[in-house]
């Protein structure tokens, strides 16, 4: 449903990133538009619901890799919890699996961080409208890209070998047996295309599968 922005009153803004001197900038930046205000700026991304509800934002401007909980997450928990609060997702990555996760997740808006600040000051206006605001190249390179190929069983057991975890040590992590895990890995390289799970895990995450 398409909302009308408050006549006379500036549009509130939460903003989660978790480098400091970033997410000052940003703030400091949209603070300078006399019709939106930023009420809080968090670090890390266990707060972003708390602090939604706590501080009723218009809009929520997340950034998706934080600590703790990503972005993306926090969008699809926000869509439940906090459904009047539009959410405007900024990254350093554009990446297409990001983009189409984040519109699975209720985001009404993807931008990545080179843009100018009067884009993304103008972004906030329009998400707050009802608007869907995403980059154009970045919406056709995610059509062109197609889902994902990975099950969420899958991303589970890829992310969980990011650190270099054993077999062993995934299985005890997700409780599955250490033939399943080795499975759902087999699976994994295959469907990326790659020779083993680092280069699955590389490649997954750079096309924002993970």
């Amino acid at each position: 449903m398409t909302r009308e922005p408050r006549s006379g009153t500036p549009i509130r803004v939460l903003l989660a990133e978790d480098q400091g001197m970033m997410r000052g900038a940003l703030a400091l930046l949209l603070g300078m538009e006399d019709d939106i205000e930023v009420v809080a700026q968090l670090a890390s991304g266990d707060a972003i619901v708390e602090g939604v509800l706590t501080h009723r934002p218009d809009v929520a401007l997340l950034d998706i890799e934080l600590p703790g909980t990503n972005g993306l997450d926090a969008a699809a928990e926000l869509r439940v919890r906090a459904p009047g609060c539009r959410v405007l997702i900024l990254t350093t990555f554009g990446r297409p699996g990001y983009l189409r996760r984040a519109m699975e997740a209720g985001a009404a808006g993807f931008l990545v961080k080179d843009g100018p600040v009067e884009e993304l000051a103008a972004a906030v206006r329009r998400v707050l409208a009802g608007e869907t605001v995403v980059d154009p190249a970045l919406a056709a390179a995610a059509l062109s890209a197609g889902p994902s190929p990975l099950t969420g069983r899958e991303c589970d057991v890829l992310k969980a070998a990011v650190d270099g975890a054993t077999v062993a040590d995934i299985a005890g992590r997700l409780h599955l047996s250490e033939s399943t895990v080795r499975n759902y890995l087999s699976s994994a390289i295959g469907k990326t295309g790659t020779r083993n799970r680092a280069e699955a895990v590389r490649e997954a995450r750079q096309q924002g599968w993970l």
